[in-house]
């Protein structure tokens, strides 16, 4: 496995697109892949974790290779790509682990060995270049794979000495499923781009995504957290043909989380149904 890989665009008027927390959500793939085109997104960039959740994994591959998406390694993917008996999403909570534990069996045992090898060769992380600055795409975080970076319990001294610890200006991660952002006085900063496979325990149907261009008027880097809704009808049903929890249907056709609740902070847990 390659450690890192480094990207550049070739111009300083681009976006691109960053999205990670696909779940097998094929529908939500397709429907972000045409907004980013259609919002003129040059490159696209997965932060991992491709399969769990959702129904049918291997139609998410052909999706991902097609747009000519450039893929990092989430928890997910190294755990199925290895073979290996769990996720390693990092829960402690026994309900939470229950749930994903279902999930995880689903997604391996419909995981075919060519798309298992292709996960098991993906980076863990990928650097570019964007307009003057050193932009870090990782999944939990750059320390580790499946760390939870939450908007309430990461504090700006943390993320100053992140991205000095890893050589960064700005930091891209997903596996917690819940987008935030936060920018220093000097324009560094970290941006949670948040999970296309399920909603964002927000009461909305919709899925989030991340897009980085540079102002043409200032030069700056900026970017922008954009919601894309999809079939999540079809999905619901789906899941159900595929005998999945009825409490993973319940979150796609509500936009509330049933389940992976016990890791949230107690801010984040605050604005839960549940």
């Amino acid at each position: 496995m390659s450690g890192r890989s480094t990207d550049t665009p070739g111009s300083d008027r681009f976006t691109i697109a960053v999205f990670g927390g696909v779940y097998n959500n094929y529908l939500a793939l397709e429907a972000v892949l045409e907004d980013a085109q259609a919002r003129g997104a040059v490159s696209k960039y997965c932060l991992g974790d491709m399969g769990g959740f959702g129904p049918h994994p291997d139609r998410v591959f052909p999706l991902l290779r097609d747009h000519g998406v450039r893929c990092v390694q989430g928890n997910y993917d190294h755990s199925i790509g290895h073979g290996l008996d769990d996720c390693a999403c990092g829960y402690t909570d026994p309900r939470d682990n229950h749930f994903a534990q279902i999930s995880y069996e689903y997604t391996r045992a419909n995981t075919s060995p060519e798309n298992c090898e292709w996960l098991r060769a993906l980076p863990p992380e990928l650097r570019l270049s964007l307009a003057g600055r050193r932009v870090l795409l990782a999944h939990g975080s750059p320390r580790r794979v499946n760390e939870f970076l939450w908007e309430s319990t990461t504090p700006d001294p943390f993320i100053e000495r992140l991205l000095a610890e890893h050589d960064a200006d700005l930091v891209l991660v997903t596996h917690t499923g819940i987008h935030w952002s936060r920018q220093l006085p000097d324009g560094r900063g970290v941006i949670n781009v948040g999970a296309i496979g399920r909603p964002a325990n927000d009461g909305s149907t919709a899925v989030w995504y991340c897009l980085l261009h540079v102002d043409p008027s200032t030069k700056d880097l900026v970017h922008e957290l954009v919601s894309v809704a999809y079939d999540h009808e079809r999905l619901a049903a789906e899941m159900r043909a595929e005998g999945l929890p009825e409490e993973f249907v319940e979150t796609i056709n509500t936009g509330w989380w049933t389940t992976c609740l016990e890791i949230l902070p107690a801010k984040e847990r605050h604005r839960s149904r549940y």
